[in-house]
């Protein structure tokens, strides 16, 4: 049974890491448009929440197995509390800091209507800082035996990271007009 938590942990972690890789991805792509007329950017944005709900799953998962299994001692308190965990405090620790940042980014997402686009643009920003700590955590913690695991995660972070330069380096039509509009007084 330990064997089966083991490798269904490692499973949901790669899972979980791809799919944030996209989830992040994604909205990299949809940032800053306004509310899109068109088809695709619609989709985009639906497969874009329904990835990232799906991506909490697999990630509760990981979590889970990770805890349950017994060969290293990961306890709940870990789950939490970052820095806390027996095994490898401190690799375990970013990844349980970036799930805590991640829970802040879903439960204002989901309280979007309810808080200022200034207020959630700038919590959902938090995205820039857990992504890379899930791919750190991903990259460290990973079987070193299994080079496949270690290979998906790094190509994670190359994607990720070729998408966030394109869109440092994107302009919109209409950039110096936001720019403008960013700058004015909300009550």
């Amino acid at each position: 049974m330990n064997e089966i938590l083991w490798y269904t942990s490692r499973a949901t972690g790669i899972v979980s890491i791809v799919l944030l890789t996209y989830v992040v991805v994604a909205g990299v792509l949809i940032a800053g448009r306004r509310k899109p007329h068109a088809a695709s950017p619609t989709i985009t944005m639906a497969l874009h929440r329904w990835i990232a709900l799906g991506m909490v799953v697999f990630l509760l998962v990981h979590i889970t197995t990770a805890i349950a299994e017994t060969f290293v001692n990961i306890n709940w308190i870990s789950f939490i509390v970052p820095f806390t965990s027996g095994y490898s405090p401190f690799w375990v620790g970013r990844g349980t800091l970036a799930f805590d940042l991640l829970v802040v980014v879903v439960a204002t997402s989901y309280l979007r209507h309810r808080i200022p686009e200034r207020n959630w643009k700038l919590v959902h920003w938090l995205a820039y800082a857990f992504w890379p700590m899930a791919i750190i955590h991903g990259f460290a913690l990973g079987t070193s035996q299994e080079w496949v695991l270690r290979l998906i995660t790094l190509a994670c972070g190359v994607v990720g990271l070729l998408a966030i330069a394109w869109r440092l380096n994107a302009r919109h039509h209409d950039r110096e007009r936001r720019d403008v509009i960013l700058e004015q007084e909300w009550s």
